[in-house]
């Protein structure tokens, strides 16, 4: 399955490295062309983070465990498009 783009809500802890920096990580991933990394929520030990992923074939194991590396946590997968081509999602009212 070819997979064109990621969204993931991830936990990050405030210590370690930069949201810069892991963008710049994921980023040189083999098959991913862009990442946009948004914070959503924080708290006094913890980041809540919307990450998106595009590119035309992005390995999501070696995002997976790019992330682990970094003490980040997966909390779900919010949007996976496989294919050909990019398919725009119905948009929230």
């Amino acid at each position: 399955m070819v997979i064109r783009r990621l969204v993931l809500d991830v936990l990050k802890p405030i210590r370690g490295i930069s949201i810069v920096e892991l963008a710049n990580k994921i980023s040189t991933l083999e098959g991913v062309d862009g990442v946009n990394i948004s914070v959503i929520d924080m708290d006094v030990e913890t980041m809540g983070l919307m990450i998106v992923i595009e590119g035309n074939n992005i390995d999501f194991e070696e995002v997976k465990k790019t992330l682990e590396e970094q003490g980040c946590a997966i909390h779900s997968i919010d949007e996976v498009v496989s294919g050909n081509k990019l398919v725009e999602g119905r948009k929230e009212k």
